[in-house]
């Protein structure tokens, strides 16, 4: 069955909505997130609509890395997520989405980027006092 981002046939109330005499049509398809994780790069292209296209990585092991101190762009090697404001549970997954806090050999920054739908992982270096 298809991922459908249409809303639902029925109203709260159990009623149907008459609009929907129709059936799926592929520019209300979705997806499931991509959920990047630690390891080896992988990279996943899509066709998107219009002909665009979308990079979602799949995993990673190596982040854009930016010191507001020094004002400078170094990569450095992941660790691992030490913190993730969506869901607690990617922290034992280490599932890396934007806002997750992850350490590096550098120190713990914070992803800045949409790992999943931009295909690279940026982060800014957070202040470990």
């Amino acid at each position: 069955m298809a991922i459908s981002q249409f809303r639902s046939r029925r109203k709260i109330s159990g009623g149907r909505y008459v609009s929907f005499s129709k059936g799926k049509k592929i520019k209300n398809k979705g997806n499931l997130p991509s959920l990047t994780t630690i390891g080896e790069k992988r990279k996943l292209n899509l066709r998107i609509r219009n002909g665009g296209s979308k990079s979602r990585l799949l995993q990673a092991n190596i982040v854009n890395l930016y010191d507001p101190k020094s004002k400078k762009y170094t990569k450095a090697k992941i660790e691992t997520v030490v913190d993730s404001p969506s869901d607690r549970n990617f922290i034992r997954r280490n599932i890396m989405t934007k806002g997750s806090v992850i350490r590096t050999d550098k120190g713990n920054a914070r992803i800045t980027s949409r790992p999943g739908q931009e295909g690279a992982i940026n982060a800014v270096l957070i202040d470990n006092k």
